[in-house]
């Protein structure tokens, strides 16, 4: 350590790889002092204006906030507060465009300004070393300072680290062309910046300050050499002019001659750097109580008539800013020049290396601004060709030589094309500080930075799934152990509570027994009460099987009786049953015989008819007819009387000879219904013979009356 104050008070420094040495262009503006911007009309501000995460909302829409009042509250350590910059009434909270090279809309607070400009009550501090290490760490958490260099870091996290550190690096060197807002700072605040540094002295407690900055700012250098004289410990680094000088790896390697390395951080080395605006800040926030609401902005290029660095409250839209310094677009007023009547002239954020053109000017200022940069066309013809006039790498090798940071640029960029996010790794696209140094000197034109932007984006996006990932995949694996951890409670909380209850039937009472003993006992006394009622129904058993018999022997007595009955009935049956067989064939006979005998009598009353008039030709026909048909009347009478006869005899034969049948009837034997069935049957037939004999009969008779009255006639 001793080696690198010798080394710095002989004025000897190192060098890093690479760099460029571009135009400065910082002499429009060096010369001019900061100048006071009169309030806007409205302000615009972003919730999130740092690296890290939006703080939770204070206000609502409609609420009236005083300069200096905390719009936002930090809930996250990576999170700062931001502050209303004037008084005004809260008109809108919705996403606007911000400050990005995409043109992305994020969340912002519009603020309408009041124009009274009335402060919120402030504390101020006469001695900031009487406060405490977290009282000033708290303050400036309070007042939402973050890295005011370009990155946004967190201050409050970036000095709320062990103390004793080797070197306190103040960065002043403001490399980049155009910028003059630091030069201009340290002309004009030197003594404010130097109390930040003294802050951060009391904080850090380094072995050595020492502040970079470049020979290109003599007064500044003067400015800083006069507030810091009579302190010992700080050292006022005079540095060769050279891009990127400012870059932190790049001035640590300059000063100290330690290189970071890859992925590390330079507190891992013990040291710490902070940027002059950030000390300023850190300035008015511990003492004056003012918190990040304003940062000095330098507005440059040809294209505007009055170039200058200004006081600007942050939240201030760009085109109000333009319209301050005089914006003039020359290609409008070249009437000659008609293509160029509708060009719009490009409004670039940043330096030319590290800045990047913004599509809308009502982009808002924010924490990391430090310049607006509006060049002519021919200040910077490329700026006005939309058309990319990118061509294929030649494998030259500059990109590589220029690089601050010893990479290789043609290969990330190859890489970056193919989306191959491994191979981006393994080649450190993240220790690229997007300098812009090898696309100034690319002959290809390739806009080298401009893919190692994307590249990032990407992988960070990537990073932040897989870290999403691993969280969901942590609280599946928690939850699991949390379940099993639970079973096994239960279970040691069962085993317990089965312990529990064994020792307490174990436990002995006053009279010398145990649970269990009783429980024991009452089951002997069950089992005891079972096997007496077992005992008593086998005593029982041999009265009931005696009963049992007596009902078994009644059973079969009547099991006899009506077996002796069914078979008397079934030898009645049999006798009955050949005399109801003859009775029906005598009917059948009979029946068939009376009318045998009405169809002979017929037959022959028909053949006399047909005969008696040819015979006796002198009777007359009426006569004949008469006398034939009279006997022949008679004939049938006789025939239908005796078949009549026969059949009332057969009937009471029937009846008088069969009974047995009748006692069975009154008996209602089943085999006794089916024999008078027949019976009836048989009957039935006589009578329909008779009907029939009856019937030819009154025939005989019509024919005998239409013989008659034919004669007659």
């Amino acid at each position: 350590m001793e080696s690198i104050i010798e080394r710095i008070n002989q004025g000897k420094f190192w060098h890093f790889h690479g760099g460029i040495h571009p135009p400065e262009q910082k002499a429009t503006t060096s010369d001019k002092p900061i100048k006071q911007l009169s309030l806007p009309k409205q302000l615009v501000l972003p919730l999130q204006q740092h690296i890290g995460r939006q703080g939770d909302l204070l206000v609502e829409v409609g609420d009236k906030v005083l300069k200096g009042q905390a719009l936002t509250q930090s809930s996250n350590p990576m999170a700062v507060p931001v502050h209303a910059p004037t008084s005004g009434t809260i008109s809108a909270i919705k996403k606007s465009v911000i400050a990005h090279p995409s043109g992305l809309s994020e969340l912002c607070l519009f603020i309408d300004v009041d124009g009274e400009d009335t402060w919120k009550k402030r504390e101020i501090c006469q001695d900031f070393s009487q406060l405490s290490r977290q009282e000033i760490i708290t303050k400036i958490s309070n007042a939402g300072i973050a890295g005011m260099g370009g990155a946004g870091f967190p201050t409050h996290i970036k000095v709320n680290t062990k103390p004793d550190i080797n070197f306190l690096i103040i960065n002043a060197a403001e490399c980049e062309p155009y910028i003059t807002s630091d030069d201009l700072l340290m002309r004009e605040q030197s003594e404010a910046i130097v109390d930040g540094i003294k802050i951060l002295d009391q904080l850090l407690n380094p072995a050595f300050i020492l502040i970079g900055i470049e020979n290109n700012k003599p007064q500044a250098i003067k400015a800083l050499q006069q507030a810091t004289k009579h302190i010992e410990k700080i050292k006022v680094c005079v540095l060769p002019t050279k891009y990127p000088t400012g870059g932190e790896k790049q001035l640590i390697k300059i000063l100290t001659g330690k290189e970071v390395d890859s992925g590390s951080l330079p507190i891992n080395s013990g040291i710490v750097v902070q940027n002059v605006a950030t000390c300023f800040a850190i300035s008015d926030a511990v003492i004056n109580d003012i918190p990040l609401i304003r940062r000095v902005v330098t507005l440059t290029g040809k294209a505007l008539s009055k170039p200058q660095n200004f006081w600007v409250l942050l939240g201030t839209q760009v085109s109000y800013l333009l319209e301050q310094a005089g914006f003039v677009n020359e290609d409008n007023n070249n009437q000659n020049t008609q293509a160029s009547l509708q060009t719009s002239p490009p409004v670039i954020m940043g330096g030319p290396l590290m800045g990047f053109s913004i599509l809308n000017e009502q982009v808002p200022i924010v924490k990391t601004s430090n310049c607006i940069l509006a060049p002519s066309k021919t200040e910077m013809p490329s700026a006005f060709d939309n058309s990319s006039n990118e061509v294929e790498c030649i494998r030259c090798g500059q990109c590589a030589d220029v690089c601050p940071s010893q990479l290789l640029p043609q290969e990330m960029q190859w890489s970056a094309k193919a989306k191959d996010h491994q191979q981006l790794t393994k080649l450190n696209l993240f220790d690229c500080i997007d300098c812009g140094a090898c696309a100034y000197v690319c002959p290809s034109q390739i806009p080298l930075v401009q893919y190692y932007r994307v590249a990032k984006a990407e992988i960070r996006q990537q990073q932040q799934l897989d870290i999403k990932s691993e969280k969901a995949k942590a609280r599946f694996e928690a939850r699991k152990l949390r379940l099993e951890q639970e079973k096994i409670a239960r279970q040691a909380k069962h085993e317990k509570a089965a312990a529990a209850r064994k020792a307490t039937m174990n436990k002995k009472s006053a009279d010398g027994g145990t649970a269990s003993s009783a429980v024991a006992a009452a089951l002997a006394r069950v089992k005891a009460k079972k096997a007496a009622d077992q005992n008593k129904a086998e005593t029982a058993e041999p009265t009931n099987q005696v009963q049992d018999n007596n009902v078994q022997s009644e059973k079969s007595q009547v099991k006899a009786a009506i077996a002796r009955a069914k078979a008397k009935r079934l030898a009645n049956e049999q006798a009955t049953k050949p005399a109801i067989d003859n009775n029906v064939q005598d009917s059948v006979v009979d029946d068939k015989k009376a009318r045998v005998a009405a169809a002979i009598a017929k037959a022959k009353a028909k053949k006399a008819a047909e005969k008696e008039p040819s015979s006796n030709p002198d009777v007359s026909s009426a006569e004949a007819q008469n006398t034939s048909t009279g006997a022949d009347d008679k004939k049938a009478r006789i025939a239908a009387a005796v078949a009549k006869a026969k059949a009332k005899k057969a009937t009471k034969k029937e009846s008088s000879s069969s009974p047995e049948v009748s006692s069975v009837e009154e008996q209602n034997i089943s085999t006794d219904d089916a024999q008078n069935t027949a019976t009836d049957a048989d009957d039935k037939k006589v009578r329909i013979a008779a009907a029939v004999a009856k019937a030819k009969l009154k025939a005989l008779d019509r024919a005998k009356q239409a013989s008659t009255t034919n004669s007659e006639e």
